[in-house]
């Protein structure tokens, strides 16, 4: 069995020495990038599994190297670090094209788990089951499996991670459903970080749905959310 390609792109010495070498530790074939201005063309001969990208590097930022990466390959697995923490920055990092967030410093087994659970996404270990196909969300189709949310002639691609969120909201849809039910649904943990993770998507989907006023999703404060359809 071949092992997992990953792109990493970090122009810290010392970190990039330790990740690299708890990766390979664990059977990860791990391509390090120091420089901005080469990671696409790294991505380009690499072709890897999953890109795990440092935000700030010389001559070009991760947030740009992400976007372009995106455009080469909609499904391409993006794990952002970065020693920044702001909502602002978090909500720059998904609109790059980032599936997942990861603050720094970091432990070496939370970033493995973070890289094991992007992974399975795209094998579909956590994907939507083959009978929900389709939901209707007031005016909106949702579409699990193909990853889009459609209004009229409008398609939205979504994040695995929206897909998954919305996924839980919508099987839930006019229903309480708590907001450590939702962690454990998508994330795998109630930690805090990953709690910062659901407001910001929850913030995202509100954004998606505001072309029909019938559908929102009401936060119950101290308990969670629900997905109001009408």
């Amino acid at each position: 069995m071949s092992r997992i390609k990953v792109l990493y792109v970090e122009d810290e010495p010392f970190l990039a020495k330790i990740v690299v070498e708890s990766l390979e530790s664990r059977d990860f074939s791990v391509h390090l990038v120091s420089d901005g201005a080469q990671a696409l063309y790294a991505f380009d001969q690499l072709q890897p599994d999953i890109c795990v990208l440092d935000v700030m590097l010389p001559h070009r930022d991760g947030f740009s190297i992400g976007r372009e990466i995106r455009e080469r390959d909609p499904r391409m697995p993006i794990l952002f670090l970065t020693a920044k923490s702001q909502t602002s920055d978090l909500l720059q990092g998904f609109a790059s094209g980032g599936n997942d967030y990861l603050k720094k410093p970091f432990s070496m087994e939370e970033l493995i788990v973070r890289i094991q659970n992007l992974l399975d996404l795209m094998r579909g270990k956590h994907a939507p089951a083959r009978e929900e196909t389709e939901f209707t969300l007031g005016r909106y189709r949702f579409l699990p499996q193909k990853l889009e949310l459609c209004f009229g002639e409008s398609v939205r691609k979504l994040s695995h991670r929206e897909t998954e969120l919305l996924l839980v909201l919508a099987r839930h849809r006019n229903l309480k459903i708590e907001r450590k039910t939702i962690l454990m649904d998508v994330w795998g943990d109630d930690s805090f970080f990953n709690s910062r993770n659901l407001d910001v998507y929850i913030t995202k989907l509100r954004e998606y749905f505001r072309g029909d006023p019938g559908v929102e999703i009401i936060t119950l404060k101290g308990v969670g959310y629900r997905l109001v359809t009408g």
